[in-house]
């Protein structure tokens, strides 16, 4: 009986001598669902040279580097130690490692060129890895291993492509992956009811148990995101794109006295302005700060208004509270409404942010840790306020980083979620000192006539106050 060339755990074993034409598996992230799939590939093509039959495979990977990661740390490893076993049975030469160009003719311009990594064997045998879309899956006739399918981007024009002419003749077909949402084809295949798939699932736990060498509770400390590690090691079908605010989270932070300017108490307030661009809402939040609590006072939100009309709004905002920090977008066209800003109320009070994906990132994770910590309280019953708060979606991208995403459906694309987490980002920033000048009757405004915190009626509403406060 020949030695095996590398002692495979159960479930990788389980994985390899599974012979079905259409194998599927998902596997948690580290658990070597590449390292065997290649195994598998390498195997095939030693054991075909072996009984002097040829055989073709390709590996399409989710793009360039990875592709090239395929070859170099799985595919050559294989080929060279394979070798060392089958090099007494086998005869004209040895494998080959090539670099090569794969020319797809395109219906208008010239053909779209992509890099082509290949080990040839002398029996005319090929394994050859390429970034995967349309041209590439349709250019094939041969047995293909799909890497990391879920995060290939338009995973259903390549199936498309691909499966066509895997089915004509008796190619093998390999799909491997990580959940990525369920968005993608591989979600759609995985879940499919129907009995051509062998299907194959292995998280994170069961491939300890089988005896992968990972520490898991350290693995899951180091995620530190517990989406992610749902997804990712315990195989979870997460929304492709998982609200940042559930419903849960953004109800647990009402409170029926929050958005109302007339419980303002006169403390120091943080605001957030996200500018109007066309369609989209011009958003003002207000939130003061009492005790350790940003508490929500005012949230303007204007359609189509002119610069000097938002402009105006902000100086009244300005006016009514006593802002110690603001913060706009600047992005775009927000470049002179801040510009204006720092004018008008000052520099070391109003600050302007580009909306990049980190500050974005950043924001966000601000909102969402003081909403998680109960420290910020939002306007109660407000149906289109939580809907502009449950549109940002965290979708993880194909290179593994974490970005934010509206999914149009809110009635401010997010507008008002935006301006929220540009209020509650700045109250993180340090004090600064500046000349305040209060303006005369504000609370008269906005306060009941009765100001007396001792009265059982006006009272127990207030903010603050010993009763009916949260």
């Amino acid at each position: 009986m020949r030695k095996p060339v590398v002692n495979f755990l159960p479930y990788q074993q389980r994985w390899i001598q599974d012979e079905s034409r259409f194998k599927i598996g998902m596997f948690s992230r580290q658990t070597g669902k590449t390292f065997s799939t290649g195994g598998e590939c390498a195997d095939d093509c030693f054991r075909g040279w072996a009984e002097d039959r040829r055989t073709r495979w390709v590996i399409l990977s989710r793009g360039e580097r990875q592709a090239a990661e395929m070859m170099t740390e799985v595919i050559k490893p294989f080929t060279k130690a394979f070798y060392e076993v089958y090099n007494t049975l086998v005869k004209g030469g040895e494998p080959t490692f090539e670099e090569n160009e794969f020319r797809a003719p395109q219906e208008k311009g010239p053909d779209a060129v992509y890099k082509a990594l290949e080990v040839g064997f002398p029996n005319g045998s090929r394994i050859t890895a390429l970034p995967a879309n349309p041209d590439t899956a349709r250019g094939f006739s041969a047995n293909v291993i799909l890497d990391e399918f879920a995060f290939h981007a338009k995973s259903r024009e390549i199936w498309a492509a691909l499966f066509p002419v895997i089915s004509k003749g008796q190619q093998k077909l390999r799909v491997i992956s990580t959940p990525n949402g369920k968005g993608n084809k591989f979600f759609e295949l995985m879940t499919a009811e129907d009995s051509v798939w062998s299907r194959h699932v292995v998280d994170i736990y069961q491939a300890v148990q089988m005896g992968l060498d990972r520490d898991v509770d350290m693995l899951r400390k180091g995620m530190a995101d517990e989406d992610a590690w749902a997804q990712e090691y315990e195989l979870k079908w997460l929304d492709e794109a998982s609200s940042w605010l559930d419903y849960d989270l953004i109800s647990s932070c009402e409170h029926e006295s929050a958005g109302k300017p007339e419980y303002y108490q006169g403390g120091f307030c943080y605001v957030g302005v996200d500018i109007a661009a066309r369609n989209d809402l011009f958003v003002i939040w207000v939130v003061e700060l009492v005790g350790e609590v940003l508490v929500t006072r005012e949230i303007i939100a204007k359609r189509r208004i002119s610069f000097a009309e938002q402009d105006q709004l902000l100086a009244e905002v300005f006016k009514r509270y006593r802002v110690l920090r603001c913060r706009m977008d600047q992005t775009g066209m927000g470049e002179k409404p801040v510009e204006d800003a720092k004018r008008n109320h000052g520099e070391e009070r109003v600050e302007g942010v580009l909306f990049s994906s980190a500050a974005k990132l950043d924001m966000a994770t601000s909102l969402k840790e003081s909403m998680q910590d109960r420290k910020t309280r939002i306007p109660a019953g407000d149906v289109v306020l939580r809907a502009d708060l449950h549109s940002i979606k965290s979708q993880v991208g194909v290179t593994g980083t974490r970005r934010l995403i509206a999914d149009g459906d809110s009635d401010g694309h997010a507008d008002r979620f935006w301006a929220g987490a540009l209020a509650v980002s700045a109250a993180e920033t340090e004090p600064t000192a500046y000349e305040y000048q209060g303006v005369a009757d504000t609370r008269s405004r906005y306060a009941p006539q009765d100001d007396d915190d001792d009265d059982e009626t006006d009272g127990a509403g207030r903010w603050g106050s010993t009763r009916g406060a949260w």
